[in-house]
């Protein structure tokens, strides 16, 4: 299970990530090549990660906040927190594989924010408040579509592709504020290779804002998981 979400989520930041530095980064072939171009590379990272933590027996969940809400729904403790410590290992590998990637671009770009964002996300407006509000109904909406999807599907093998689309549009839909981190290891796993490796002239990794990406995520998984329930879901 540790193995199965640590490759499931390298892969998943691989491409994420890798998708923000080819857009953000100076001199790369997508340089500017906008929001959706963003929003598609991330819903074919989650996609190719679900398939490899499915391929290697794991739960293809990538998502410390899905986690979260298997303990509400009855699953094991050990279990999740065992599949939660592989994602958040994961994320840091997958970052610092884009940091060699494009290593000869971080010295190209001037903007300090940039090179973060390549790693993790940033309010478009800082307010803490509103920001945590954002991450929440995004990341309820994920939980909330996700668990639907896996009951109304009846066909074997295609809900990758299903929650592929999900995340394509919550980024176009819900992601301009806060750039929808919906997962608390994606975010916080990066940022601390961003403080950690020798990019060049990179500036803080804006720790004061690196809660808002955490906790939003679970209080909206916890609240989705709770109406599901509710439901009968």
């Amino acid at each position: 299970m540790f193995l199965a979400e640590m490759f499931g989520t390298m892969i998943l930041v691989l491409f994420g990530d890798g998708v923000v530095a080819n857009v953000v980064l100076n001199k790369t072939k997508g340089q500017n090549s906008g929001w959706i171009v963003i929003t598609a590379g991330w819903a074919f990272g989650v996609m190719s990660g679900i398939f490899v933590s499915v391929a290697l027996k794991g739960p293809g969940s990538l998502n410390p906040a899905g986690q979260i809400v298997g303990i509400m729904r009855g699953g094991n403790v050990n279990t999740a927190l065992l599949n939660i410590a592989g994602e958040f290992v994961g994320a840091f590998i997958g970052a610092v594989l884009v940091w060699l990637a494009y290593l000869p671009h971080w010295s190209e770009t001037a903007d300090k924010g940039l090179k973060l964002a390549v790693f993790s996300t940033g309010p478009a407006i800082r307010n803490p408040a509103m920001n945590l509000l954002t991450e929440a109904i995004a990341t309820f909406a994920l939980i909330f579509i996700a668990t639907s999807i896996g009951k109304a599907t009846a066909v074997a093998g295609v809900e990758p592709y299903l929650i592929a689309a999900l995340i394509w549009g919550l980024g176009l839909s819900l992601g301009g504020p806060t750039g929808y981190a919906l997962n608390p290891a994606r975010d916080l796993g990066p940022r601390i290779a961003h403080f950690l490796l020798p990019i060049a002239d990179k500036g803080d990794s804006d720790w004061a804002y690196s809660w808002v990406p955490v906790v939003g995520p679970i209080i909206g998984a916890v609240v989705a998981a709770l109406l599901l329930t509710a439901l009968g879901v």
